[in-house]
């Protein structure tokens, strides 16, 4: 793992999302860990574990005094780790590695990787990539499938959020397509922030306020994520920037479906394309019952049939639930756009909308494990 400093240059986002970042929201951010502390350890690897949410590294560590010490310590999630060029085989158990990063406020045998370097070679960021961000070339790609439909089958991603450093010194996560512009000092973060377009706000009800005020956003009581669930099909297709892959089919019986794996907890939903009403006997899911139809090259799904659940926290959902997408395609730049409206009486006082936006993926859809191995979350 000998790199060079112009590969060292280029690096990728991290799951700590910025305000430049659209509808993902943060997952773990720093948690208890201690920023203001910058520490050092050096050890022998023992375990990589390449997991979703957050991976981690575990050490034996030689102390002052001669004992050994195990730590284990946070990292990326697999998918974004696996998304910058990184591969289990760079972490050999029996390696020496040397970490730079925070300690746990708590736990003393947790820490916070900012750096590594592995048997000496050169020094790893936590963000860094082994390849440059490519396009993906979508020269052989038919636009629609063989009945007609618009090919929208892939593994979709958010675009890759790249760590730039402006004229200023100011170091930025910055969307790929943008970034050289920004390095360069072309655009400012300001006018890049400028650029966004609105998105819609939730308006809770007195309940929805209420549940929220009580919601323990760092509790995996209240907060599925920290127990390895998933949240909601809003906030699961984009927080923590996973791969999620369509699959257009005919079943045997020829209707016409489409299989979603949504992948930062290979969560699976199925869409039944050309259906006219939801069955009346649904039994309620985190998934509910979806149907799509297409309007012209616009696909309009239709989901209700949830149980109780969390849209985003703090925000609980009811099982009135109610769910509408429209997913497009911009065919010129090959982005998946959704917008969406949700409503939902019990919790939200108006309707909320708002829309993202995915981009074929530069490396391919692999189902994560999930394990969460943040000492706070432990169960």
């Amino acid at each position: 793992m000998n790199l060079s400093p112009t590969t060292l240059r280029t690096v990728v986002a991290s799951a700590l999302l910025t305000c430049l970042s659209t509808t993902a929201f943060a997952h773990h951010g720093i948690g208890l860990y201690q920023p203001q502390i910058n520490s050092e350890w050096s050890g022998t690897l023992t375990k990589m574990n390449l997991v979703n949410p957050h991976s981690y590294m575990e050490l034996d560590v030689t102390k002052a005094d001669g004992s050994i010490q195990h730590i284990r310590c946070e990292m990326r999630a697999a998918t974004l780790i696996k998304r910058s060029g990184w591969s289990a085989d760079m972490f050999k158990v029996g390696v020496h590695v040397d970490l730079k990063g925070h300690p746990h406020r708590d736990d003393p045998g947790a820490c916070y990787i900012e750096s590594f370097s592995i048997d000496g070679s050169a020094t790893m960021g936590r963000n860094d990539t082994l390849s440059s961000v490519q396009p993906v070339d979508t020269s052989n790609r038919p636009l629609r499938l063989a009945d007609g439909q618009l090919n929208i089958s892939g593994d979709w991603a958010v675009e890759q959020m790249l760590l730039t450093i402006s004229p200023e010194g100011d170091r930025l996560m910055i969307p790929a397509s943008q970034s050289a512009d920004v390095a360069s000092g072309k655009i400012t973060r300001e006018q890049l922030r400028a650029q966004q377009q609105p998105r819609g706000r939730m308006v809770r009800t007195p309940v929805g306020e209420a549940e929220a005020k009580g919601f323990d956003s760092r509790s995996p009581q209240d907060n599925p994520w920290f127990a390895c669930k998933p949240t909601s099909l809003i906030r699961d297709w984009t927080a923590d920037w996973p791969i999620n892959q369509f699959i257009q089919t005919t079943t045997a019986e020829g209707e016409q479906i489409i299989d979603i794996t949504y992948g930062l907890y290979n969560f699976k939903r199925l869409i039944h394309v050309g259906m006219k009403d939801h069955p009346a006997d649904i039994t309620p899911s985190y998934a509910g019952h979806s149907i799509g139809n297409w309007e012209g090259d616009t696909l309009v799904v239709d989901t209700i049939g949830f149980e109780q659940g969390v849209l985003s926290p703090p925000t609980r959902s009811s099982s009135r639930l109610h769910i509408v997408e429209r997913f497009s395609l911009d065919t010129a730049k090959m982005a998946l756009k959704r917008e969406y409206t949700v409503t939902d009486p019990i919790y939200l006082a108006e309707p909320f909308e708002s829309f993202d936006e995915m981009y074929l993926a530069e490396t391919p859809f692999e189902a994560q494990v999930c394990q969460e191995m943040t000492p706070e979350f432990q169960q």
